[in-house]
């Protein structure tokens, strides 16, 4: 196996970081068969590379990553580092084919680590080398990106150039990038990198991570680093369902992903990090396919695609749910009778609607259309 290869050949190169950056979330831990059982769903839509842990967390952070790699053979396996050679040595003794080595390279994460430009660039330099030897890959990272001085990011990007890293990533780390200071960032890296590949780690502090991750591929940064969920710390990161939807509804680009798992996915996780998913979260939310306001149904009626981007069945999802509500108008009562065989008299139509409206908003409300009809058959 190539990674270099296999990234080359794709559109779009997920690198799914659930198992570390997602576990990070406060309060959010795994059992070892739900990381197991993550994995298993991840790779089964088509991610091929998985951020697993930080193997110099300690002795049961090898474990799991063992037993990840147990049940997902011949996945890209890619464990985190500090710049230091005790995690290098921790990551040796688990059984990934990759090593992330990550760096300062903003001020104020410098002054907070104790660290100087000069330091950076060595260690990048000896560090780079060192781990090539010891696996398949490297990758390396420039923590802080979005807030760092521009100028010394670029030297840092020359150095990434003249090592053996297999790509950079730069990490918007406490999520203040803009789609367009993104793809400035992105254009102005990958020039300095000379050919090697940009991942994009972006977090959602600004509620833009989705969006600063399309902006990034847009810009050429192949490589996308994603949660399930967009779990992660603080706000969270950019959610794979999110971006791997958006690349193939808004961009279309065929990612090879099976998106019809999103939905399964989705749940699996929230169950097993014990935050539900609220009803609006975009692409898998129990509300991205409920309507009830009259227009949208009257259009949706006559073509789905008026006020859905995508069919449901796209992502696994359950199929269009239509509801009776305050926004609700006699045309949507009439097609609730029609399609449960009961006929109402066209004139009486307009007192119905009223009394139904009155009926959800006191209630507040929104009714199915088994419900509606229930209880037309009573006021009637």
């Amino acid at each position: 196996m190539n990674p270099l290869v296999d990234i080359s050949n794709a559109q779009a190169w997920f690198v799914d970081t659930t198992l570390r950056d997602g576990e990070q979330a406060a309060g959010v831990v795994f059992s070892e068969a739900e990381r197991c059982g993550i994995s298993h769903r991840l790779v089964s839509s088509g991610v091929r590379e998985l951020e697993v842990g930080i193997p110099a967390s300690g002795e049961s952070a090898r474990r799991q990553i063992h037993q990840v790699a147990e049940a997902v053979p011949g996945t890209w396996l890619l464990a985190w580092c500090r710049a230091r050679r005790d995690d290098l040595a921790a990551a040796a003794q688990c059984p990934v084919q990759g090593v992330h080595l990550s760096f300062p390279v903003s001020n104020i994460h410098l002054r907070i680590w104790g660290k100087t430009h000069s330091w950076v660039l060595r260690t990048l330099a000896e560090l780079t080398e060192e781990a090539a030897g010891m696996f398949d890959y490297v990758t390396v990272g420039a923590q802080d990106a979005s807030r760092a001085d521009r100028c010394f990011l670029l030297d840092f990007c020359h150095s990434v150039a003249e090592s053996p890293a297999l790509r950079l990533r730069l990490a918007d780390t406490v999520g203040v990038l803009t789609p367009q200071s993104t793809q400035q960032l992105v254009t102005s890296s990958l020039h300095a990198l000379a050919g090697k590949p940009v991942e994009i780690h972006a977090h959602n502090d600004l509620g833009m991570a989705t969006a600063n991750t399309i902006a990034a591929w847009q810009a050429g940064a192949k490589c996308l680093s994603t949660t399930v969920n967009g779990l992660g710390e603080r706000a969270g990161n950019a959610s794979f369902a999110e971006v791997a939807t958006a690349l193939r509804v808004a961009c279309g680009c065929d990612t090879g992903l099976d998106l019809r798992r999103l939905c399964e996915l989705g749940s699996y996780v929230a169950a097993a990090s014990q935050r539900s998913l609220p009803g609006n979260t975009p692409v898998i939310g129990e509300g991205v396919f409920s309507h009830a306001s009259g227009i949208h149904l009257t259009g949706l009626n006559r073509d789905a695609s008026a006020y859905e981007a995508f069919p449901p069945d796209m992502v696994g999802h359950s199929p269009s749910r239509h509801f009776f509500s305050t926004q609700s108008g006699p045309a949507t009562l009439r097609e609730f009778a029609e399609r449960g065989g009961l006929h109402l008299d066209p004139a009486a139509l307009p007192a119905l609607t009223d009394r139904l409206r009155a009926f959800c908003h006191h209630h507040r409300t929104m009714l199915s259309a088994t419900d509606t009809l229930h209880l037309v058959t009573t006021l009637t």
